[in-house]
């Protein structure tokens, strides 16, 4: 999905809460104040202007939830004018049709007939409105100043792959820019250009089998898009979008479902699962804090190196190693400790009793103290609550190709694999495992597996 839609697909949700508010409201001025002279206004005493606000709030939620379920904020879905205006125009005559029965049953509300149908009626211009100036500024942030685009790799020698080119040109609105075009696949060409693309748009379907899994696996590999005109290739993978570039359906496969909503919900769990992290446990982390400072010198914070999507990052940890020694730290040992590996199946290193270890680090890692720093990690986006293991630089260069799936999506400060015993599966096991997460991802999985942390964390004292 081109990030612009993703942007303006969630502020669709607000801007129509807006509207139906100010719909509500208008309604109530119009009444009270232009058809007040018309016919007496009967209901303002046992329906003051506040209280009349507070409803509109949450018959605003009901009209949300049935745009909801019409399909108005699908992800996958892009609708014309008109067909947006028709599931407007049904699902807020559903929604003030259930408001009219919630007061024929109640018989406690009021006695306007105008508020419910002149509400709904400028409910839906209001909301159409909406509507309009939203793509109007999705608009003017794509084609002008390029907010959200999909930089695209058009493969293909056809007269289709042409006449696609010549139409995404010439629609910069569409969000698409051809970075280049080439008439077949090149992986050497491709490696030098993946910094400078989003997406791979394989047009033509003439080339050997062989070329086309080399360059699914490139794609995946570097969190490139890739999108083809449909043909036998969609049996690759089970997840699939297909989306409409130049009036030609295309198909785009994925490493996981984790998209569109369900990457917004899952940010927003992180969000507050960081914040009522960080507030709860603020005491510990100053106690901690204090416990490492008189231990031994050095800082309170790692900051170690760590991948998560193909890009380095920061991981924060409470200092559980020597800060610095003689020979210049615990990372520096690390390679006179190789011969201790425990995790020798694979390019992981785990040493059960590290002698790099400090006496207050041995106590904040069996209880998993020490990890409760990646909160903030989370709160600034660099992982989420769950997700595959954060890897170290010098690990992920010796990954093999199958490995690399680990990194299609944010790494975790929890995960699948670590609550099914990491430190103890092999290798090729937790890649198993990690994958599996990727490729069948829920919010459901996720709430099951925080809470499986929590258990772990309480009951578990396998890190010490």
């Amino acid at each position: 999905m081109k990030k612009a839609d993703l942007f303006f697909n969630v502020i669709r949700l607000p801007v129509d809460f807006v509207m139906l508010f100010l719909a509500g409201l208008a309604a109530y001025l119009l009444r009270t104040t232009l058809l007040a002279g018309v016919r007496p206004v009967l209901f303002q005493f046992n329906l003051p202007l506040f209280s009349y606000l507070s409803l509109v709030s949450v018959v605003a939620l009901l009209f949300i939830a049935t745009y909801a379920i019409s399909g108005l904020y699908s992800m996958k879905v892009r609708m014309s004018r008109t067909a947006e205006f028709s599931k407007i125009l049904v699902a807020s005559s559903a929604a003030i049709l259930a408001v009219i029965i919630f007061i024929f049953l109640r018989q406690t509300l009021f006695n306007s007939r105008f508020l419910v149908l002149g509400a709904w009626v400028i409910a839906i211009i209001f909301v159409s409105l909406g509507r309009l100036l939203v793509r109007y500024l999705q608009y003017v942030a794509v084609s002008r100043y390029d907010f959200g685009i999909q930089r695209v790799l058009m493969i293909g020698d056809d007269m289709l792959a042409d006449q696609m080119k010549q139409n995404i040109s010439s629609a910069p609105g569409a969000g698409y820019r051809i970075i280049a075009h080439w008439d077949r696949p090149n992986i050497e060409s491709l490696a030098g250009l993946k910094d400078a693309i989003d997406e791979v748009l394989l047009v033509s379907p003439n080339y050997s089998g062989n070329h086309i899994v080399e360059l699914v696996d490139f794609c995946h590999e570097n969190h490139i898009v890739f999108k083809f005109v449909p043909n036998l290739y969609q049996t690759l993978t089970k997840h699939f979008d297909v989306d409409l570039i130049s009036s030609v359906p295309v198909i785009e496969l994925k490493r996981t479902p984790l998209d569109g909503w369900g990457k917004v919900f899952k940010r927003v769990v992180d969000i507050i699962g960081a914040l009522i992290g960080l507030i709860i446990f603020s005491p510990v982390f100053l106690i901690v804090a204090i416990a490492i400072k008189l231990n031994t010198p050095g800082p309170v914070l790692a900051r170690l190196k760590r991948v998560s999507k193909n890009k380095e990052f920061v991981l924060y940890k409470f200092r559980s190693m020597i800060a610095y020694d003689s020979d210049g730290g615990a990372e520096s040992l690390k390679a006179s400790l190789a011969a201790f590996n425990e995790r020798s199946d694979g390019p992981l290193f785990k040493i059960k009793n590290d002698p790099r270890i400090t006496k207050v680090g041995r106590v904040i890692r069996k209880y998993r103290i020490d990890e409760l720093a990646q909160f903030i990690n989370i709160l600034k986006g660099d992982m989420s609550l769950v997700g595959p293991r954060p890897h170290q630089p010098d690990e992920v260069s010796r990954y093999e190709k199958h490995h690399k799936k680990v990194l299609a999506i944010k790494a975790g400060a929890t995960g699948l694999a670590q609550v099914s015993g990491s430190s103890d599966l092999p290798f090729d096991q937790e890649v198993e495992t990690d994958s599996f997460y990727i490729e069948n991802w829920s919010l459901g999985m996720d709430i099951k597996i925080i809470f499986k942390t929590i258990f772990k964390m309480l009951n578990d004292r396998s890190a010490a």
